[in-house]
């Protein structure tokens, strides 16, 4: 069990102090003072490990399960001993600009907080450390370390939608780039760029609606005069939304321009093609007409007949050069 479990402190008046090693007598310890809540962190505990948590603390059988089992949408759930929200961390990777999620559950009640996280990066090792170094804040129990987290992963998200802004103005260099340019895979770039924005959405998008409920009256267990820091992180996330939004039509628009560019492009070859097989063409023609084997034909006798007839080709030729040149063909 112990191997699951992170970190585990009982705070008063908002300082750290060392707890007894059961979970039981730790809680009854808390709820006794009035003035302390108990912390408990978890690392992908197994069905068996958190039962005994989640017994403990009373938690509601179905938060439990969605707990467990990771690949859950943002949202909040109230219960009658608990307050139950789902968050999805955002990581991404600069070597492949790759943009993944992890997972987050955190419950929170009477004298009590319980985070439970699915993958390797997490915010919360460093929104314990900030909330230790400002007993003030983390004074407010439960409540602040929901803030806490909750401001904690909408910031990062801020930070990769940077991060995402750049790649794209790389794509876009690429993809407008001359002729002779790295635009080979800029479509497959593209489509997976928009892979990427559309795995983002799907973290921050459906946090909107837990964090504003967080930022109205009336949810339990969540401090009364917490809502204007929840709406702090409302107005963050909205900001975040508003910029992955925008990614996703920019990129439409640059799928669509560069789809439009390879058209242009093509037509060019195409009338180069063109231009090349009509200059090909005239020579082929009077070579094809001379080598039918013919005795009465214009001046196949003729001694300047051979000559001249290389000629007329030449200039033929010469003459559709300078046409399709001049019209922009070649």
């Amino acid at each position: 069990m112990h191997a699951v479990i992170v970190d585990c402190a009982i705070y008063r008046d908002g300082r750290r102090t060392k707890g007894p090693p059961d979970l039981s007598d730790a809680l009854a310890e808390a709820r006794a003072t009035g003035d302390a809540f108990l912390w408990i962190g978890l690392y992908e505990p197994t069905e068996k490990e958190f039962a005994h948590v989640s017994a403990e603390f009373g938690l509601h059988p179905l938060a439990v399960e969605d707990a467990l089992n990771a690949h859950q949408r943002p949202k909040l759930e109230v219960y009658d001993d608990s307050l139950f929200m789902v968050l999805k961390p955002v990581v991404y990777e600069p070597k492949s600009d790759a943009v993944s999620t992890d997972e987050l559950m955190v419950f929170i009640g009477d004298s009590f907080v319980v985070t439970v996280r699915h993958g390797e990066s997490s915010p919360l090792h460093a929104v314990r450390q900030r909330l230790e170094a400002d007993p003030e804040v983390l004074k407010h129990g439960p409540t602040a370390v929901l803030y806490a987290i909750s401001d904690a992963v909408v910031d990062h998200y801020i930070d990769v939608v940077g991060e995402l802004q750049v790649d794209l103005e790389e794509l876009e260099t690429e993809v407008f780039a001359p002729v002779g340019g790295a635009t080979r895979n800029s479509a497959v770039r593209i489509y997976t760029f928009k892979r990427q924005v559309l795995e983002f959405r799907r973290a921050a998008a459906p946090l909107v609606a837990p964090i504003s409920r967080l930022a109205s009256a009336g949810v339990p267990f969540v401090h009364q005069h917490s809502q204007p820091f929840f709406r702090d992180v409302s107005d963050h996330l909205t900001r975040v939304n508003e910029q992955v939004d925008g990614l996703d039509r920019l990129l439409s628009d640059v799928l669509s321009a560069h789809l439009a560019q390879m058209g242009v492009r093509q037509n060019d070859d195409m009338r180069k093609i063109s231009a090349w097989a009509a200059m090909v063409a005239v020579p082929t023609m009077v070579a094809g007409i001379y080598g039918m084997n013919f005795e009465h034909m214009p001046e196949l006798r003729l001694v300047w007949a051979y000559p001249a007839v290389l000629l007329f080709m030449a200039g033929a030729v010469y003459g559709l050069f300078k046409l399709f040149k001049r019209r922009g063909w070649l």
